[in-house]
C-alpha cells in the first residue's frame, strides 16, 4: 500500500464512522428540531434515525437523499477516499434504493498535504462510486484543521421497496452481512500494530457495496434494514428495537467477526467511540453475566462501511443469507431473531 509523507491519520483526532457524535449527543442536538411528518411527501425523516431521508414523487417513484463524511482511518489517500465513498452509498442501499449520482464532500487542511495526495483521496472515491454506476457530478471544498471527504449521495427506489430500520417483526430472523471489528482494526493501524492481512482484510470489507440492500428490498419477507456503522451492532440494533417497538436477541457465538478482530480487542485495542457508544445506549441493553469488557467492545465497535442489518421472516433467512453470502458477502450469518417485548437488544 501507498502512502503521503505525512500520515493522514496522524492529522485526525479520530477517524472513519468512530468520528460519529454519540447518541446520546444526537439526541440531544435533534430533540427541539422541527417535525418533519408535517410533509405528506416525506416517507422517512428524522423521527426513527433512518439511514436516509426519502420523498414520495408519486406511487412509482421516490427519491433517497444522503450525506456521509469523515477524517481518515488509514493513510494510503486512495483507500481513504475509497472507504469513504462506500460508506456513504451504504445509506441509498439500505434503504432500498439504487444510488443515481454524487457530489463530493472535501475539507483539506492547506499547506499539510500535497495536492497529489488531495488527488489520490478524490480519484479513490470516484472510482467506487464508477464501481456503483454513477458520477460525482461536483461538490464543495473548503480549508479545514483535519481532513475530511465523504459524499451526499441521491437514489432512487419504488415506494414498495422502501425498507426502514422500523421494520422489523416479532418471529423474524436477523441476518448481518458483513463482519465486525473495522474499529478494533483501526485502532490497532494507527497505533502501527495492525498486521499486512489484517489491513488487507479491512480495505476489503470497507470498500465493498452494500448493494445487496436494493436486491433484498425486492423481497416481500425483508422487513426492516440498517447498515451497522459508528454506533456498533448494539447501537444500530437498538434503533431497530426501539423503531419497531420489539427486542432484538443476537447470539454472541453467531457474529461474524473479522479475522483477528477478538484477539486484538482482548489485547486492548479499541476506539474511543466504543466507549462513548455504550455509555449512551448501555441501558437498552441486556448482556450475559460475566461477559468479558472485550467483548462488549466489539459489540459497540464503530464500524465504518459496515454490512447490513436484516431482519427477515423466519423461514426465508437461510435461503436468503445463502444468496447474500453468493452474491460476494462470504461472512453473512443469521445471528439472531425478533421477539416481542420492551425495545431492547439481548446478547444470548
Amino acid at each position: 500500500m501507498s502512502s503521503s509523507p505525512v500520515r493522514l491519520t496522524d492529522l485526525a483526532h479520530g477517524g472513519g464512522c468512530g468520528c460519529k457524535l454519540a447518541p446520546s449527543v444526537l439526541q440531544q442536538l435533534l430533540a427541539d428540531q422541527p417535525q418533519t411528518a408535517v410533509y405528506t411527501q416525506l416517507l422517512v425523516g428524522t423521527e426513527t434515525g433512518d439511514d436516509a431521508a426519502v420523498w414520495q414523487i408519486d406511487d412509482r417513484q421516490c427519491v433517497i437523499a444522503t450525506t456521509d463524511f469523515f477524517m481518515p482511518m488509514v493513510d494510503d489517500p486512495r483507500d481513504f477516499g475509497r472507504i469513504a465513498a462506500a460508506n456513504a452509498l451504504s445509506d441509498i442501499y439500505a434503504m432500498g434504493g439504487k444510488p443515481i449520482m454524487a457530489l463530493a464532500i472535501l475539507g483539506m487542511p492547506l499547506g499539510k498535504l500535497p495536492v497529489e495526495t488531495v488527488r489520490a483521496i478524490l480519484q479513490g472515491g470516484a472510482s467506487i462510486c464508477a464501481e456503483a454506476g454513477i458520477p460525482v457530478a461536483g461538490g464543495h471544498s473548503i480549508d479545514t484543521p483535519e481532513p475530511i471527504y465523504g459524499l451526499a449521495v441521491i437514489g432512487l427506489c419504488s415506494p414498495g421497496d422502501v425498507r426502514r430500520n422500523s421494520g422489523a417483526r416479532p418471529g423474524d430472523a436477523l441476518i448481518l452481512t458483513k463482519g465486525i471489528g473495522v474499529g478494533v482494526y483501526s485502532a490497532a493501524f494507527k497505533k502501527q500494530a495492525l498486521p499486512d492481512d489484517a489491513y488487507a482484510e479491512m480495505i476489503g470489507s470497507t470498500t465493498l457495496l452494500n448493494r445487496i440492500g436494493a436486491t433484498l428490498a425486492q423481497d416481500g419477507a425483508v422487513h426492516g434494514v440498517t447498515d451497522v456503522t459508528g454506533f456498533g451492532l448494539l447501537g444500530h440494533g437498538l434503533e431497530m428495537a426501539r423503531g419497531g417497538g420489539v427486542r432484538l436477541d443476537i447470539g454472541y457465538e453467531r457474529i461474524p467477526f473479522l479475522m483477528q478482530a477478538e484477539a486484538l480487542a482482548e489485547a486492548g485495542y479499541a476506539t474511543g467511540a466504543s466507549g462513548r457508544n455504550w455509555a449512551s445506549y448501555g441501558d437498552g441493553v441486556i448482556l450475559p453475566p460475566g461477559l468479558p469488557a472485550w467483548q462488549r467492545t466489539l459489540l459497540t465497535d464503530p464500524q465504518t462501511s459496515g454490512g447490513l442489518l436484516v431482519a427477515c421472516a423466519a423461514e426465508r433467512a437461510p435461503a436468503l443469507c445463502a444468496e447474500i453470502e453468493a452474491a460476494g458477502y462470504p461472512r453473512a450469518r443469521i445471528i439472531g431473531s425478533v421477539a416481542s417485548g420492551d425495545p431492547a437488544v439481548r446478547i444470548l
